[in-house]
């Protein structure tokens, strides 16, 4: 077994409702700076053991669709480090 870290980043999908992202936006905005859109994100690091890369990356997509993110409204990548 190898230990690995997993990262999943969770966000909302595109057209769903993200106040924590439109207020961010406009305080930035306030502030001087000029962007176009702002999405809010969730990270989790997860460190775990598997037999390779590709079955930690399985191990962490089935926690994203089963708690970490709801597939309906959120979007999500697996990015797999060796530790």
């Amino acid at each position: 077994m190898t230990a690995y870290t997993a990262t999943v980043t969770v966000r909302l999908k595109r057209g769903v409702l993200d106040p924590e992202a439109e207020t961010t936006k406009r305080a930035l905005e306030r502030l001087g700076f000029e962007l176009e859109e702002l999405r809010a994100a969730d990270r989790f690091e997860v460190d775990l053991e598997a037999d390779s890369a590709d079955g930690a990356r399985e191990r962490a997509d089935e926690m994203a669709e089963r708690l970490l993110a709801n597939p309906t409204i959120h979007d999500y990548d697996v990015e797999v480090d060796e530790r």
